[in-house]
């Protein structure tokens, strides 16, 4: 089916909905950005596969969860936005034993959930998942992490769709893991050997997306677990600028120091570029202090890459994706 096609929306048996030029500020955390071409919210795993299956293969497909580490450029942004946390909700035990069991969440299941039902239920080792603010799909792609954990360490295998709609399982053996980066071997080794520079090489190369994850965690105490979840929110409330729109950490940190140490010690705390600020609170965050176009945050981003490179010559490594068209007007 073609995208004219797909616009009348006629006889296609999809059951989500979709919506032209749908503006992407309320569907990001940072609350700026601008629209994207398209937008669908599939009504299931059936329907997401099914309208995969009915895009043309040049479409540029983007998966949304809750938009926390992502920036739509002003000028908006083309092909489809799926929005995977309307349909992607599940969240179940599985594989339980007396030492061990699992949590299979779906992708658009928020991170934090995660840990508040593993504590509920008495599994210990997902507790620092209540500080990632987005969705488990988003928390694989990118390896995600804070206090100590990292999501793949406590990964048994995922489950992955495809452009053709096509789902399979896969186990953390089929990925290249790191800090703040996951990419299929097969795909990655491929790149590599066309001469593709690290730094372009997506999560995703081949476009097949998390849909779902088993977790594997051991037996625990559900008390101690609570206590420990609220300790780290507790850290968060306290360290971090929560009440302003924000993405998290920008950057991710260098080996043996802190993102947000290297630009405090660039002078940049609290900078300000139009409605956009550095963070008085946190060097490493960037929050939309009420009016920010997606450029300020932008700009501000590269501010502090060029400052720190030339400072400590140091390339900073973004955590954040930005994506789209920016705004020539």
């Amino acid at each position: 089916m073609n995208m004219a096609e797909m616009d009348n929306w006629v006889a296609t048996g999809l059951r989500g909905e979709l919506m032209k030029r749908e503006p992407m500020a309320p569907h990001t955390s940072w609350r700026a950005g601008g629209a994207a071409e398209r937008t669908y919210r599939p009504a299931d795993l059936a329907d997401l596969a099914a309208f995969l299956g009915a895009l043309q293969g040049d479409e540029p497909v983007h998966m949304v969860g809750l938009g926390s580490n992502l920036l739509v450029r002003d000028g908006g942004l083309r092909g489809t936005v799926i929005f995977t946390h309307w349909a992607l909700r599940e969240i179940r035990l599985e594989r339980i034993g007396d030492r061990h069991g699992e949590i299979c969440a779906d992708a658009g299941v928020a991170s934090p959930k995660v840990a508040r039902f593993a504590a509920l239920h008495g599994y210990a080792g997902a507790e620092f998942l209540a500080g990632i603010p987005g969705t488990v799909g988003g928390a694989l792609a990118m390896n995600a992490g804070c206090y100590g954990g990292e999501t793949w360490e406590i990964v048994a295998r995922v489950r992955t769709i495809d452009r053709a709609g096509a789902l399979r399982e896969r186990p953390p053996a089929d990925y290249e893991i790191d800090y703040r980066h996951v990419r299929l071997k097969d795909e990655g080794r491929r790149q590599k050997a066309e001469g593709v520079h690290p730094s372009f090489l997506s999560p995703h190369p081949s476009e097949e997306w998390f849909v779902a994850a088993s977790f594997r965690l051991a037996r625990g105490d559900g008390e101690t677990s609570r206590r420990k979840i609220t300790e780290l929110l507790t850290r968060r409330i306290t360290t971090q600028p929560l009440n302003q729109p924000n993405a998290g950490s920008v950057f991710r940190n260098p080996q043996g120091d802190y993102a947000a140490r290297l630009i405090e010690a660039c002078g940049l705390k609290g900078h300000v570029i139009g409605g956009a600020v550095i963070s008085p609170r946190h060097a490493n965050f960037i929050v939309n202090t009420g009016k920010a176009r997606a450029a300020d945050i932008e700009a501000l981003i590269e501010l502090a890459e060029r400052a720190v490179h030339d400072k400590f010559g140091i390339a900073l490594e973004r955590e954040v994706r930005i994506v789209g068209e920016r705004d020539e007007g």
